[in-house]
């Protein structure tokens, strides 16, 4: 059973940046496609950014793509996502998740984290 564990998340103003990080014990992620998604209050669940094994595709939302980087590192069962130029709008809890296949739905993961909290003040 695979146990993922976020973190980085906090307040921060905007046109600021955060890195958070999502580790992943209890089993091996290497081979995994690996993916953030958030959740703002009243919101429903929406994808971010993904990542597959090799590191050579990821996939990113239009709403972050150019500001958010998404990488990893095999070795340390751990994925990053990178958040430049943030905005309100990215006040969310973000999660992440390994999945069976690369793709932008949540029903393509069936591990997630407990998520962490991003507020970014205008």
């Amino acid at each position: 059973q695979v146990q993922l564990v976020e973190s980085g998340g906090g307040l921060v103003q905007a046109g600021g940046s955060l890195r958070l990080s999502c580790v992943a014990s209890g089993g091996t992620v290497s081979g995994a496609p690996v993916g953030w998604f958030r959740q703002a209050p009243g919101k429903e669940r929406e994808f971010v950014a993904a990542i597959n094994w090799s590191r050579g595709i990821t996939y990113y939302s239009g709403s972050v793509k150019g500001r958010f980087t998404i990488s990893r590192d095999n070795a340390k069962n751990t994925v990053y996502l990178q958040m430049n130029s943030l905005k309100p709008e990215d006040t969310a809890v973000y999660y992440c998740a390994v999945g069976k296949s690369l793709g932008t739905s949540a029903h393509d993961y069936n591990y997630w984290g407990q998520g962490t909290q991003v507020t970014v003040s205008s």
